[in-house]
């Protein structure tokens, strides 16, 4: 096993499926795991970890950027099996330790990404006792980064910049693929784009978010999903998308968002209708009338 992508010489990609995992820290020095992906694939990155550090390395802790299922999914197998805490923002460990279920996703805002999130989990996840508050300026295990608080995507997220290269690891606030469009999520061209749309909850904050991130003009650029971006035009391409940067044009969270705090969500603005699970119910039950008939139709002429 092989880290895919080299983004500086101290930080490393694994993307594992549709989502990106990163390694900070070089062999045989202190070293983080950012994210853990999905759920089932701690073997895969067990070997990634060893192909990088060397057998038996583990890291000093588990930085989470946010903890829907495909970014925390394997956390849990990983730090028992290392041994080591999992860091998320305060306003993240209600859906980590079990409190309180994320706001459900959205699928009526159209696209790719929406259609699938109608079979997406956003249950909590209970990780248990391993789970630690970030501390501020803190980054346990990874000197010379910070975190910063980028909520909008979900209510705890955060990013995490070294401003000596300016290398900034921007999980899901925004992403480097087109998740609203099926060929944006089959050929993972590589683009400046919104990232799980359905999942966000607060898309004021996710414009904030976007803005004050392309402040930091950033030289290499790593979201949760997709190819990282380090080309010359990047600063200039990431403040454009940041002024152009819209919410969907309908949507349950378009207008009022979730509203949430350290205890969970709060209240939640209306549901929209959905058409698609009826439809879908619809065409099953035309299609087993139109079955049921072709049969009778079949006895008759026997």
């Amino acid at each position: 096993m092989r880290i895919i992508t080299r983004l500086a010489p101290d930080v490393g990609l694994l993307p594992i499926s549709f989502v990106n995992v990163y390694f900070i820290g070089r062999p045989g020095g202190p070293w983080v795991l950012v994210d853990s992906g999905l759920p089932g694939r701690a073997q895969q990155i067990f070997g990634a970890a060893e192909a990088r550090f060397g057998a038996g390395a583990r890291p000093e802790a588990i930085l989470l950027t946010h903890g829907h299922f495909d970014h925390a999914g394997s956390a849990e197998d990983l730090a028992e099996a290392w041994d080591v805490p999992i860091y998320a923002h305060r306003l993240e460990i209600p859906y980590l330790t079990g409190k309180a279920d994320y706001p459900p996703p959205d699928p009526t805002i159209g696209g790719a990404m929406a259609f699938l999130s109608r079979f997406m989990p956003s249950r909590a996840r209970d990780l248990g006792e391993r789970v630690r508050e970030l501390k501020p300026n803190e980054v346990l295990g990874a000197p010379g980064w910070e975190w910063l608080a980028t909520p909008g995507h979900s209510p705890g997220h955060i990013s995490f910049f070294r401003p000596s290269d300016r290398v900034l690891l921007a999980g899901d606030a925004f992403a480097t693929m087109n998740m609203d469009s099926w060929s944006g999520l089959v050929t993972g061209k590589r683009t400046l784009a919104r990232a799980g749309a359905p999942f966000n909850s607060d898309w004021d904050a996710t414009r904030l978010s976007v803005k004050e991130l392309a402040k930091l003009r950033p030289n290499v650029v790593g979201c949760g999903h997709g190819i990282p971006r380090s080309d010359p035009q990047l600063p200039m391409a990431l403040e454009r998308f940041a002024e152009r940067f819209r919410a969907p044009r309908r949507g349950r969270y378009v207008r009022r968002p979730a509203r949430t705090d350290e205890r969970g969500v709060l209240s939640l603005p209306p549901a929209p209708f959905d058409p698609v699970p009826f439809a879908t119910a619809g065409a099953l039950i035309l299609g087993g009338i139109a079955l049921g008939a072709g049969y009778l139709d079949s006895k008759r002429r026997r």
